[in-house]
């Protein structure tokens, strides 16, 4: 029996290339209307009793090659529990083997988070006491712009996530910030929703995430390149939050992302916005200081480099809102790779510890609200 391989389903991404015995060929496919690749979500099957070998010829093009070594591609056999398998790259090429007991196996760059699942948290969670779900908006595909709104303590917090849809393991920790919220014996949660109202986007690229983009919406524009002047032709997901952002405020800021290269967790800050102030910057890095005190799946050392004095791209979404609101933004990177500060040799970064994360993002933020 031959060997079949689909991506045709929410966040698929694959092209096969050629298929000879025990070794298939495969291409990951551009973002639409875009260059941007390295997203990829496929299933197998026919294979079972055999080991097979997969190749990703243009791996070498994609959008962050540079982030492929010391990475191990995810595979499930039930799309629940997800884990690393034999993985190398060289020569452009990225090259994964799985022995087959089962019919069908799935394989993907990390664990995914469908739209349908998206659903179903949303859903979840706008039936629990105290939470309020609305529209803000519809993307180009007239996709729903989800947000839930939690808490009624005077000071706006505002959580978004999948800005770059194929990082998948953001919504992963929105899921466990939503139900750490909504948890009615979490004493933290109760406290922090008497001190904010918290407004939460779990998904702001619905369009990417359906398609399997790595980085774009559905008119191939990085959405985390459009705060500054968002429109509804190109950036209708940006223009919704923002506008929603004006009418409500804004204090503290997180904008939960991925990163292809850097194997741990970080937070990167709005250092260079025309407004900066060392006592809003210091909030910022004391955020940082406290999550790495309360967790071992945050650390300090690891993290991207600070844009000069002046030198802020006010088009990214932590430094308008910084520099519109005089708010502490932030943020949050988790890898693709592993936690290599405290490691999982069997499911790498996975989404049960993203969700802690969130956990622990809350439990600080909890602790700091009354500074912020």
């Amino acid at each position: 029996m031959s060997i079949q391989i689909c991506a045709a389903f929410d966040s698929g991404n694959i092209r096969v290339v050629g298929i000879e015995g025990d070794r298939v060929d495969l291409e990951i496919v551009t973002d639409h209307q875009s260059d941007f690749y390295q997203w990829f979500h496929f299933r197998a099957a026919g294979a079972k009793g055999r080991t097979v070998t997969f190749r990703i010829l243009n791996a070498g093009g994609s959008a962050y090659a540079f982030g492929w070594p010391g990475y191990r591609t995810r595979v499930s056999t039930d799309r629940r529990a997800w884990r690393m398998t034999d993985t190398s790259y060289a020569d452009g090429v990225l090259t994964f083997t799985h022995s087959f007991d089962s019919d069908i196996a799935w394989f993907a760059y990390f664990a995914p988070y469908s739209m349908e699942r998206h659903h179903d948290l949303v859903s979840r969670i706008a039936l629990q006491p105290g939470v309020t779900h609305r529209e803000l908006g519809r993307t180009l595909d007239d996709q729903p712009l989800d947000c839930l709104t939690i808490g009624d303590g005077p000071k706006h917090v505002w959580l978004y996530a999948r800005q770059h849809p194929g990082e998948s393991m953001a919504e992963w920790w929105m899921e466990g910030a939503l139900e750490k919220l909504t948890d009615a014996g979490d004493a933290t949660a109760s406290a922090l929703r008497e001190k904010a109202t918290l407004h939460i986007v779990p998904n702001m690229n619905p369009d990417g995430s359906r398609r399997g983009h790595l980085r774009t919406n559905a008119a191939g524009v990085n959405l985390n390149r459009e705060w500054h002047a968002p429109t509804p032709e190109r950036s209708p997901e940006v223009l919704a939050i923002r506008n929603a952002m004006d009418k409500a405020g804004c204090v503290f800021a997180m904008d939960v992302h991925g990163d292809e290269a850097i194997p741990a967790n970080f937070l990167a800050g709005f250092e260079g916005i025309p407004s900066w102030t060392d006592e809003l910057g210091g909030k910022f890095y004391e955020y940082g200081r406290r999550l790495a005190a309360n967790t071992p799946l945050f650390q300090l050392e690891q993290g991207y480099d600070k844009a000069a004095p002046g030198k802020a791209n006010l088009s990214m979404s932590t430094n308008q809102v910084a520099e519109r609101f005089g708010a502490v933004a932030m943020t949050l990177e988790m890898p693709f790779k592993d936690h290599d500060p405290s490691p999982d040799a069997e499911f790498g970064w996975s989404p049960d510890r993203c969700k802690q994360l969130a956990h622990a993002c809350l439990d600080t933020l909890a602790g700091m609200i009354d500074e912020i």
